[in-house]
């Protein structure tokens, strides 16, 4: 993994020169991959890297688990509460559907947590726009792959360094790193809302994804919904779609 993390921090500095831009930030959640990014982004722009810490009714540990990214990077940070302004805004356009009688409680839970994905998404911009950096995302293969992103929300990225790493050579370069063992350890998840985790809601696990994007057998069912997943959410893996050309 030792290589890897050196050609990935060469790619991060080469992303930089050729786009004309400053330094490189990502957004920190304390979970593994946004620690394995911060302490990349360190490495290849030791002077210029920022991570940004946008606690979002999110739970205290969560933040706690941030701070100790930071710390053990060694990288520059910032926090920006995002918990008011996401109230204001979901509260707002809630109130106005159901003026008109639409709206769909149902869905609740989906739009919340996704107007906080993409909340984040704006923040990051905002806050690079400030500095000239690139926004850095954190999506590994196996979430890449079954579409387990926001889209324009934390998939709203410049670089995708990860994107071809399982959960589990993720895990790897989090300990050539030296990222802390309680971060590497603890069940992924979006921090949605209480007690989510990825493999709950996605109805199986990385180890079993992971598998499958090695081409390893798997058992039916477990195939069945990572191909569904992939299926359904090919849309998040292109650009807005367009009709043809009719001037043609």
């Amino acid at each position: 993994m030792n290589e890897h993390v050196e050609k990935l921090t060469e790619w991060l500095k080469q992303q930089v020169q050729q786009s004309g831009t400053n330094g490189l930030l990502v957004g920190i959640s304390g979970g593994i991959d946004s620690a394995v990014v911060a302490h990349l982004i360190k490495r290849a722009m030791p002077e210029r890297s920022l991570g940004v810490i946008m606690p979002c009714k999110s739970h205290p540990k969560d933040e706690e688990h941030a701070r100790l990214v930071v710390e053990h990077s060694g990288i520059d940070s910032i926090k920006v509460d995002l918990t008011e302004a996401h109230q204001v805004l979901f509260e707002t356009i809630k109130k106005k559907l159901k003026q008109k009688g639409e709206w769909n409680g149902e869905q609740e839970r989906l739009g919340d947590a996704n107007l906080r994905a993409r909340l984040r998404m704006s923040t990051l911009y905002t806050v690079a726009a400030n500095y000239k950096y690139l926004v850095v995302g954190t999506d590994n293969a196996a979430e890449w792959y079954t579409g387990y992103f926001t889209k324009y929300g934390d998939g709203g990225v410049d670089l995708v360094p990860l994107v071809h790493y399982t959960k589990g050579e993720v895990r790897k370069l989090a300990k050539e790193l030296g990222v802390p063992d309680v971060i590497i350890e603890k069940a992924p998840s979006a921090g949605l809302w209480e007690g989510q985790t990825d493999e709950n809601e996605m109805g199986t696990t990385y180890d079993m994804i992971d598998r499958y994007l090695r081409g390893e057998s798997i058992p039916d069912r477990d195939r069945a919904i990572i191909e569904q997943m992939h299926k359904r959410t090919e849309h998040k893996r292109q650009l807005a779609i367009a009709p043809p050309d009719f001037h043609q």
